[in-house]
């Protein structure tokens, strides 16, 4: 399986170095520049990589935590809490943040209140993970000292 997946890094290595003399030059013009054949060969390539690793991660993944004792428990408990903190970001976004009718004019991107809301979940559900992370990362760093 080793060499396999080994054999398989080398060849996508090598048409990735090939598709890099495809890539257009620095002075053509951005919109002209997203739609060379070079470009869109790279996406293709980092599409079927994210795919592979997307699959990988998620067979594995459900592989272990059905082969450990206890793992479907503690994965459902993870997920849960997960949804928990979401709910919490979500409730906390007020989705007026920003004016929809300035993003519309500045940007020229159609948005709404609940796009915004959105966004500002999603930031609010990183931050609450953040602080987690930095609590339980001192709380262990305080326990280790405090035992020696």
């Amino acid at each position: 399986m080793y060499k396999i997946v080994k054999i398989g890094l080398i060849v996508i290595s090598v048409i990735a170095f090939i598709l890099l003399f495809f890539m257009p030059d620095g002075d053509m013009p951005f919109e002209a520049a997203m739609e060379s054949g070079g470009i869109n060969a790279m996406h293709w390539l980092a599409y079927i990589l994210l795919a592979f690793a997307v699959a990988a991660t998620v067979i594995y993944g459900l592989k272990n935590m059905v082969s450990t004792p206890g793992g479907l428990k503690k994965s459902m408990y993870g997920i849960g809490g997960l949804l928990i903190v979401l709910a919490i970001a979500y409730g906390l976004a007020s989705g007026t943040d920003v004016s929809v009718e300035e993003m519309m004019r500045v940007n020229k991107i159609e948005t709404s209140e609940s796009t915004i809301r959105s966004v500002g979940a999603g930031i609010n559900m990183f931050v609450i993970l953040l602080l987690v992370a930095v609590v339980v990362i001192a709380w262990g760093a305080v326990k280790k000292a405090t035992n020696k």
